[in-house]
């Protein structure tokens, strides 16, 4: 059997290096919950506790994950919650058209609509048959395959709908807006000519710490 093909500019890696920049959040099962907040269809904030995450249906998926300093790490077994789903616990208004993803420490990154439904993003629980360890993401990780890393945050936090676009922390530190590996777009010099949005600002309006390196 062959080995799969990466995206352009990608060298294999070995095993699932942990890459993360300032502190690993402690998990407090009593202050923990999932939010989702933002554009709702019925303009109502929805929040789930640990436990109730826990127990939502889950899938599992097999991915190579790429990041986009250029290591890809292949054999991924991811098992979460279908992020689609959430859509269906917590509805959009009907012009949503982007999510931002935020995490600890206010970290943030947006994505389109249609890449967070897509049928392999996972809200992460579980990677091959483990709870996740602390440093890749326990208790909840988003994994967006078919991106670089940096659009998949460690520790998420919360889901917020939005009506337009606005970049989140690497997309707001020079990195591209789309982050598609096959099309290699790592930076945002490769965007069209004013085809990205503004910046954002955290929801809490406190500043951010930098807590997940873009892979």
């Amino acid at each position: 059997m062959g080995t799969a093909p990466l995206p352009p500019g990608q060298r294999l890696a070995k095993g699932w290096p942990v890459s993360h920049y300032g502190p690993v959040p402690k998990f407090r099962p009593d202050r923990w919950n999932l939010q989702v907040f933002g554009a709702t269809a019925t303009g109502d904030k929805y929040a789930w506790t640990f436990d109730e995450v826990s127990e939502l249906p889950g899938i599992t998926i097999e991915t190579d994950l790429h990041c986009a300093s250029g290591p890809t790490t292949t054999g991924h077994e991811f098992f979460g919650i279908p992020a689609a789903a959430i859509l269906g616990l917590a509805p959009p208004a009907p012009q949503v058209t982007h999510v931002m993803a935020w995490a600890e420490y206010g970290y943030s990154a947006n994505l389109r609509l249609s890449d967070f439904t897509s049928g392999r993003t996972l809200l992460a629980t579980h990677h091959n048959g483990e709870p996740l360890t602390v440093e890749h993401g326990f208790p909840l990780r988003l994994v967006v395959p078919h991106l670089y890393g940096y659009k998949g945050p460690k520790w998420l936090r919360a889901i917020e709908y939005m009506t337009a676009d606005r970049r989140g922390f690497w997309e707001e530190r020079g990195f591209h807006n789309l982050a598609d590996p096959w099309k290699e777009q790592r930076h945002s010099y490769q965007e069209e000519w004013h085809s990205g949005p503004g910046t954002s600002a955290s929801p809490s309006g406190t500043a951010r710490t930098r807590t997940s390196d873009p892979s």
